[in-house]
């Protein structure tokens, strides 16, 4: 496939949110599924993922529990919580509104300035 993206400061938090909003998953699970559903375009390194998901949890946007992965060993298990979701939400809106901003800005030509 092509190019990997380097991810924008400040858009794991979104990503790792909207992973986990289309189902539990455990940490690496959450790499996975940003992998996916970005086309295999997004890769999030296993050491800015973990301490995001800390945070998130600590910050109450995340929730864990333990549980058996699919190969038979211990993991934590995040979901959404009532935060998290109202925290995507508003971040989504955030994101849409720079990037149609962003868009104009490099839509404009010197005849229109």
């Amino acid at each position: 496939m092509g190019k990997q993206i380097d991810l924008l400061q400040g858009t794991l938090d979104m990503l790792i949110l909207k992973a986990v909003s289309l189902g539990p998953l455990h940490g690496y699970g959450v790499l996975l599924r940003i992998r996916q559903i970005s086309k295999d375009r997004l890769e999030v390194l296993q050491g800015s993922l973990y301490p995001a998901l800390y945070r998130l949890e600590h910050n109450g946007l995340l929730v864990s529990e333990w549980g058996e992965s699919e190969n038979k060993r211990k993991a934590k298990y995040y979901q959404l919580t009532a935060a998290g979701r109202k925290q995507l939400q508003e971040e989504v809106r955030n994101w849409n509104r720079m990037a149609e901003t962003i868009a104009q800005i490099l839509s404009i030509v010197p005849e229109e300035l």
